[in-house]
């Protein structure tokens, strides 16, 4: 049995569902789940989980991502990045220099109200964006709030600047090239995006997709599974007793002194991870939100 996760350092040109299709075929499980879409053009931190261990992606999901971005100013495409058709061609600002740059980047510092991208994966009546956009469709999707705690330009380079982004989960680096390209007057498209980190999960962690695959030939890939507590590293950690550990396996709420109002993870008291657990302060109790009781009977 398969439970655990795998940082792909994810090269450019295929989908995150080419990725999981490589690795299902590789690894021979079925279960395997991404968390956190990158586009064909994106490379770098691609977080999978295997087997159960999907069940806990939603908490894998809604971490910050940093990432390294090029943007190229001067061009607008349907897609916002450069494997869309281009829209215009604009020259760029005449006083176009670094305190200009710096000026523009500011406004986009902190929380920003943000459009996505008609070419996402988000849906619309069922339905991916992207599907509807290219079918011609008129794709209207609600502006959000995002966060961008870091952005910094690293090199400047007309028509071309690069930036590093630190942002909160659902950010669209495109869209964000785009607005920065507006704010300019010239437009911009995201021509390279590299994601350097998601959640607690960085590139020196992650196995290039290449080097996976030559462990799947030999045989020896587990090497690179990561236990699925390294994902759960924001929660509380509770060690419980024995009873109350069948407690929680047979899905009985256990009392706790000290309830949190959110998720905690469970271990034995050897320290083997089995659920997920749920506080619920009015009645002092925590109680089972996804158990694995497999790992807390190894036998």
């Amino acid at each position: 049995m398969v439970f655990g996760l795998l940082v792909i350092d994810k090269p450019a040109g295929l989908t995150s569902h080419d990725v999981v299709a490589a690795v299902r075929k590789g690894t021979r499980e079925r279960r395997v789940g991404h968390a956190g879409t990158l586009d064909p053009l994106a490379t770098g931190v691609l977080i999978l989980a295997l087997g159960q261990a999907t069940r806990l992606l939603e908490y894998v999901m809604g971490h910050d991502k940093v990432y390294q971005a090029e943007v190229t100013l001067g061009i607008e495409t349907t897609t916002y990045d450069v494997d869309g058709e281009i829209v215009t061609r604009q020259p760029l600002p005449d006083r176009l220099d670094h305190n200009l740059l710096e000026a523009v980047l500011a406004k986009y510092r902190g929380v920003i109200t943000q459009k996505p991208p008609a070419y996402s994966a988000l849906k619309v009546g069922g339905k991916p964006a992207y599907a509807r956009a290219r079918a011609g469709e008129q794709v209207e999707l609600t502006p959000r709030q995002v966060q961008i705690h870091r952005l910094e330009l690293k090199r400047f380079d007309p028509p071309v600047i690069d930036l590093e982004v630190a942002c909160s989960a659902g950010t669209y680096v495109r869209s964000l090239a785009h607005d920065l390209g507006m704010a300019m007057g010239c437009g911009a498209v995201l021509s390279a995006l590299r994601r350097t980190a998601s959640g607690g999960f960085s590139l020196d962690m992650a196995v290039p997709l290449v080097t996976l695959q030559q462990a799947f030939d030999a045989g020896n890939w587990k090497q690179f599974l990561l236990p699925v507590e390294r994902a759960l590293v924001d929660m509380p950690h509770i060690t419980l007793g024995a009873q109350e550990v069948d407690n929680v396996i047979h899905g009985i709420a256990v009392p706790w002194h000290d309830v949190a109002d959110g998720p905690a993870c469970a271990f034995t008291p050897d320290g083997r991870f089995f659920a997920v657990l749920v506080g619920d302060p009015s009645e002092d109790l925590w109680r089972p939100r996804k158990v694995f009781a497999f790992l807390a009977n190894p036998g």
